[in-house]
């Protein structure tokens, strides 16, 4: 009779874990049929994408955030934002870009952001960081839609390091805004060509007709998204009926775009849209004589610019990415690619001025290709090892987190191209000193009026100061050219005078002049330029005209 004390344990043991097992058959069974493990795994699977999407948003702000104001004001920069200013402030202005043959669409929505930012330079930079967050948004949206929700967050945290994207989104330009208005396009043709579907037509033409009065380029999405077409399914039955419905989808949402578009011909500067192209645009007949003139410098700029703005690790990405999209032909990849990289070979082939933000929306495209590369390289790895992905996020980031930190702390050693810097850091056209001058001039502006004269009337100077007097009615600006004129000298036997130049643009002596203050621009990296400087200056009567 020993026995039975352990064949009792036995026998309560497995009835135990028969009961205990057909309980949590059952209970799994129940909760199938209510679909409460369906909502924990979604729930679960979400969470997991919310917390990386939160990491993102986080180093996405982390990049871009600090030190907005640091960068020395860009000449464009001061144009758009002096424009949103007046348009604001006269309703019959506001069209006012229009004159300058560019689109209003950045500066009106700049306008509101006026009423909560006083500091203008610092609102219209906060602008371009949520616009950019909106491309963010768009290509994780048509990362995860229709790839992988694993692509849509790689190319999201590409969006949120690549220098390049990075440097554009802390600056009040346009292109930041084109760049979001032609993602977003582009997922929505890619929705359009799936569900055919006209309410989706309509939103198209509506992101359609933004990009186009955001910035003309915008046009280029109108030629390319139809491209989407290719992503269809051949396959099924009722091909031409449905070629035609997505045809006419694409007409209706091209017919919205352009009556979007048409707004702007209550502007009375409409005309001066298409007056300006053979200052950037080169004509197509040349093409017969010099087919590779352009195209063969524009090269060799990408070849210094996507290095340094891209980096190599992105770039190897990229071509990986186009690589596994047509080794497995992936319609979504090629379309993406085309619609990308086919506005980028017509620029190189036709525009006399090529700069890297010309090319900004092309950009965020190319990341999503280069996320679907990383993911399929990853994937060779064991099928996602996470130390796998764990190494190569944090090998991404090195390179980035240190280009973002120049931008924020140390900006004229920061690796940019050599045209980029010279134009944003050295030349004329960067904006230097000027909240520190807008600062004194505010002070001595509240002893009585004052005169400020500048060597400029269009650009950095005067706009780059101008934006800091808004509504100051005590500073009164005379813009002219690249010396003191008599008119401004006379001036100073009745105001306070001062005036505001270049360095490398003074021409005139600085006799009956007072210097107060010289702020020295970035070191040229070519030892042939001279380093620029912003000057201030007070003007001193003339003793002639003091008697």
């Amino acid at each position: 009779m020993i026995f039975l004390p352990g064949l009792t344990n036995f026998l309560t043991t497995e009835i135990f874990e028969i009961i205990s097992s057909k309980l949590i058959l059952s209970s799994v069974a129940v909760l199938k049929s209510l679909g409460i493990i369906r909502f924990v795994q979604m729930f679960r699977s979400h969470l997991i994408t919310a917390i990386f999407l939160s990491l993102i948003l986080a180093i996405y702000f982390l990049f871009r955030l600090p030190n907005l104001t640091y960068q020395p004001i860009f000449a464009d920069e001061a144009i758009y934002i002096r424009w949103a200013q007046v348009m604001k402030a006269e309703p019959t202005l506001r069209f006012l870009p229009l004159t300058d043959g560019k689109t209003p669409l950045f500066m009106w929505t700049m306008m509101p952001v006026f009423k909560i930012i006083s500091d203008p330079l610092l609102a219209g930079r906060m602008l371009a960081v949520f616009t950019g967050l909106g491309t963010l948004a768009g290509v994780f949206v048509l990362g995860s839609l229709f790839f992988s929700k694993r692509v849509g967050l790689l190319a999201a945290f590409l969006m949120a390091i690549t220098p390049y994207i990075v440097f554009f989104d802390r600056l009040a330009l346009v292109d930041t805004m084109l760049a979001a208005f032609t993602i977003w396009s582009i997922l929505l043709a890619f929705m359009l060509v799936k569900y055919k579907r006209i309410d989706l037509a309509m939103v198209l033409g509506y992101s359609l007709g933004a990009g186009l009065i955001t910035k003309t380029p915008g046009m280029f999405s109108v030629l390319m998204v139809p491209l989407a077409i290719i992503t269809m399914d051949y396959d099924a039955k009722g091909r031409t009926r449905r070629v035609l419905k997505v045809f006419g989808l694409f007409a209706i949402a091209i017919a919205t775009a352009l009556g979007i578009y048409n707004v702007l011909r209550l502007g009375p500067g409409f005309s001066s849209l298409s007056a300006r192209n053979s200052d950037y645009v080169r004509n197509p007949a040349d093409l017969l004589v010099k087919p590779l003139d352009p195209f063969v410098p524009h090269l060799g700029d990408i070849i210094e610019w996507w290095p340094l703005l891209l980096g190599y690790p992105v770039i190897i990405a990229l071509v990986l990415g186009i690589i596994y999209g047509v080794l497995k032909k992936n319609k979504y990849l090629i379309a993406l690619s085309l619609i990308a990289l086919g506005p980028l070979l017509v620029q190189m082939a036709l525009l006399q001025t090529f700069t890297a933000r010309y090319m900004l929306f092309s950009i965020p495209p190319l990341l999503i290709v280069a996320a679907y590369g990383l993911d399929n390289l990853l994937l060779q790895v064991k099928k996602y090892r996470p130390a796998a992905a764990l190494i190569l996020i944090l090998v991404l980031l090195v390179w980035p987190s240190n280009f973002a930190n120049k931008l924020i702390t140390d900006i004229e050693n920061a690796p940019l191209p050599k045209n980029e810097r010279r134009g944003y850091l050295e030349d004329w056209t960067a904006g230097y000193g000027l909240p520190e001058i807008a600062a004194f001039l505010e002070n001595e502006s509240k002893k009585g009026l004052i005169i400020v004269g500048t060597e400029g009337s269009f650009g950095t100077l005067p706009d780059g100061l101008q934006i800091y007097f808004d509504k100051n009615r005590n500073v009164v600006f005379k813009p002219g050219k690249t010396d003191l004129s008599n008119d401004l000298r006379a001036e100073a036997s009745k105001s306070a005078t001062f005036y505001v130049t270049n360095e490398s643009r003074f021409t005139k002596s600085t006799e009956q002049v007072e210097s107060i203050y010289r702020f020295p621009k970035a070191l040229p990296k070519d030892a042939k330029n001279a380093q620029d400087a912003m000057l201030l200056f007070k003007v001193l009567p003339n003793p002639e005209g003091s008697r």
